[in-house]
């Protein structure tokens, strides 16, 4: 199964002045050149078809599989050339390159999503059916010239991709997620629920990794909210990260794990692994969607009540979204410190409420008030992510939970992300700023010797 790039569309000729209007291009000569473009493609898409149907004919996989991947890159490239020499195919230096570009792409990679995958400012890959492939750069959505042959090579990258991880994609079980080899988050969904084809999102793992001080740099926060931050990472706060879909929140939560001590025992359970923890004493958890008979799934709610029996002194949940919410609740009461999760919610007081409903779920038959004193007990943060309507992703609030005033949790705000308008361009402006409320948590970073770093940032964020 092989892919194409789609001709790039033709420019329309640019306004000249009526003394130069004899050399613009005609639009005769632009069609033409569109189409000699799209017969290009058409020829070196069959050329592709033939040699690979060759190839396959040529090569032991047994025997490739004991090579490391470059050099089967590098093999499969000598064979491809040896193919297109024997068949006399008329093909010049440049074009040869492409077909054996696109070949190997096929054969070992994601085939016309390997350019997408090797740039590192794209934050999402949306695939949309064969011949429409969105992108997130800088902020912003677009469509790319990247197509594939048809919705059969699309669906057997998407089988590819979640293969090795042990999972499937079919029309029995045709929603999945999965990952990349490089740690990127893949999702994909197939026909019959997906009517114009396989839709594959992957959401694109940075070989940079970021810290509190790059997102400083980026404006996400200020220099004194990152740094307490900080004191929240290390002085073992129970902290849930809210936000909605692309704002940022496993981003963060990698940001904040970095300031764990390095003797310290964490286990971690997400859907797909992804979180990227510095420490040595990691224990990495996935969950396990049913065979192929219905059985042997694992929720995560299984693997965070499991992990209690594994004597973590943090615990980790890449995305609460369910009943494993009430057990992450007991597991920060009853000594986990310092445990850290995600949740999509709008505001920390929409993530309250969601946590409050995810306890629901379980069938637990408890009244509000009590589950509320379990959430008010067990989160002492919560942090508010936010994509912004210009792109940019910004942490709106830093917000402490301080107990309960009757059946409702108090929560008083320490960092405020203020809007102040937009520029000519569109650009959202505003400014970090701290309310001047002194944190209830300050005995804990005494306790911790971090009390000076916490006065210092709160000065910091008054000068």
């Amino acid at each position: 199964m092989f892919g194409r790039r789609a001709a790039p569309p033709a420019a329309a000729p640019e306004a000249k002045p009526a003394a130069k209007a004899a050399a613009s291009p005609s639009a005769a000569s632009v069609a033409a050149a569109a189409g000699k473009s799209a017969e290009l493609d058409q020829r070196l898409s069959e050329i592709k078809v033939s040699v690979f149907n060759d190839l396959i004919d040529s090569v032991d996989p047994t025997e490739l599989a004991k090579l490391e991947p470059a050099q089967v890159r590098e093999e499969i490239s000598d064979i491809v050339s040896e193919i297109i020499s024997m068949r006399s195919l008329v093909l010049s230096a440049s074009e040869q390159q492409i077909v054996i570009h696109d070949i190997c792409n096929d054969v070992l990679g994601l085939g016309p999503l390997e350019p997408l995958i090797a740039r590192d400012d794209i934050a999402d890959i949306m695939v949309n059916g064969a011949d429409k492939v969105y992108i997130e750069a800088n902020g912003k959505m677009e469509l790319t010239d990247i197509k594939f042959r048809d919705n059969a090579q699309l669906m057997n990258i998407c089988q590819r991709i979640v293969s090795a991880v042990g999972r499937r994609v079919d029309e029995a079980s045709p929603i999945c997620d999965a990952r990349l080899a490089d740690g990127s988050r893949v999702n994909v969904i197939g026909p019959p629920l997906a009517l114009d084809g396989p839709t594959l999102t992957i959401r694109k793992f940075k070989r940079d990794k970021l810290t509190l001080e790059k997102l400083v740099d980026y404006g996400s926060i200020s220099p004194a909210g990152a740094k307490v931050l900080q004191v929240v990472g290390r002085c073992r706060i129970n902290v849930l990260i809210s936000g909605g879909t692309g704002s940022g929140k496993t981003t963060l939560l990698n940001c904040l794990t970095r300031y764990i001590d390095l003797d310290e025992r964490i286990i971690t359970c997400e859907d797909a692994a992804e979180l990227q923890l510095q420490q040595p004493h990691v224990v990495r958890l996935e969950t396990r969607p049913p065979n192929l008979e219905g059985a042997g799934q694992v929720s995560m709610r299984d693997l965070v009540k499991n992990c209690l029996r594994m004597r973590p002194e943090r615990i980790i949940v890449g995305e609460v979204r369910g009943p494993e919410a009430f057990d992450l609740l007991q597991a920060m009461n009853t000594g986990h410190d310092g445990s850290m999760g995600t949740i999509h919610a709008n505001t920390p007081r929409d993530a309250l409420s969601r946590v409050e409903n995810m306890v629901a779920m379980g069938g637990y038959n408890l009244p509000a008030k009590a589950v509320r004193e379990q959430i008010a007990a067990a989160i002492n943060v919560v942090v508010q992510a936010s994509r912004l309507r210009d792109g940019t992703r910004k942490i709106t609030h830093i917000s402490e939970i301080v107990g309960m005033e009757g059946d409702v949790i108090t929560l008083q705000d320490l960092f405020l992300y203020e809007f102040q308008g937009e520029d000519s361009t569109g650009r959202i402006l505003g400014r970090h700023k701290a309310t001047g409320i002194r944190p209830g948590f300050w005995d804990r970073a005494r306790y911790y010797g971090l009390e000076r770093d916490l006065a210092d940032a709160l000065a910091e964020a008054h000068g």
